[in-house]
């Protein structure tokens, strides 16, 4: 047995009573104001629920009735417009006014059209010469949470679990994000930087989508967690194999090759919502 949650900004009564009926729902309850729990619901009508809730603007799950947010052992998140708002290396390009030109590259690469390497790389060099003090700017001026993170990773972490931070961006940030928001882990790319410049070059390994799944499994197994104990979260095509290894993998706000592969989806209300999925 399953509950659907549906989710949005606002949810209307009448929706919730026609969702109960199309998934065979025998009780609704609110979990808060803008996310309802629908229980006893049957999974073998998620074509007419999901149909339904497109139409309508509502996120929504089916979700084992038995788990609880005290299940979930881990959570692993895409930082790079999934946790924060922008593309720190698009804001990194700006300091040095070539952003069109890189956030073009990152848009395709997200989208899946480039080798992820290959793009950042390329990306990466163009920003040879830059000051590091610009890294500081764009953190400080420029990088926003995205809705609803804190009270997930609040949530989260009250209840035991422990957060992994994988990102194709940079340790910048991963590590300052780590500290401010307590984070267990975080694991990002290293800018090369000489005498106070970047150099365009990255240090070591680049981290790309088969990175991320290989980090998610080693962690999970370390923790001796079952699959089903795991959420992770991301936006980008990069994400797609650490999605699909996870027992909860959550596009959010996701690029339209995500969301159509992806098992979840949140596209209407914060980062909060993959939270309520388990209340």
């Amino acid at each position: 047995m399953h509950r659907l949650v549906i989710q949005a900004p606002e949810v209307a009564t009448q929706d919730l009573k026609q969702l109960a009926r199309l998934s065979d729902a025998h009780e609704i309850q609110a979990i808060t104001p803008q996310a309802f729990k629908l229980l006893g619901a049957h999974i073998d009508n998620d074509e007419a629920v999901a149909d339904f809730c497109e139409s309508n603007q509502l996120d929504y799950a089916f979700i084992p009735e038995e788990l609880g947010v005290a299940d979930i052992g881990l959570v692993v998140m895409d930082m790079d417009s999934t946790l924060i708002t922008i593309e720190c290396i698009d804001e990194i390009a700006d300091m040095v006014g070539i952003k069109p030109q890189v956030a073009e590259i990152t848009a395709a690469a997200m989208r899946g059209e480039l080798d992820f390497k290959a793009s950042l790389t390329r990306r990466v060099a163009l920003l040879a010469g830059l000051e590091q003090s610009a890294l500081g700017r764009v953190y400080d001026e420029r990088l926003k949470l995205m809705a609803g993170a804190e009270a997930m990773l609040k949530g989260f972490h009250a209840a035991g679990a422990k957060t992994l931070l994988i990102s194709g961006g940079f340790t910048y940030f991963t590590e300052r994000l780590q500290s401010r928001l307590g984070l267990t882990r975080a694991i990002a790319n290293v800018l090369e930087i000489e005498h106070g410049k970047l150099t365009g070059k990255v240090n070591g390994d680049i981290v790309d989508a088969e990175r991320k799944k290989a980090e998610l499994i080693r962690y999970r197994e370390e923790l001796g967690l079952r699959r089903e104990q795991v959420v992770a979260m991301g936006d980008g095509a990069n994400d797609l194999p650490m999605l699909h290894e996870a027992g909860f993998g959550v596009a959010c706000h996701a690029k339209p090759k995500v969301q159509a592969e992806a098992p979840y989806c949140i596209n209407h209300v914060g980062l909060d919502g993959v939270l309520n999925y388990f209340r």
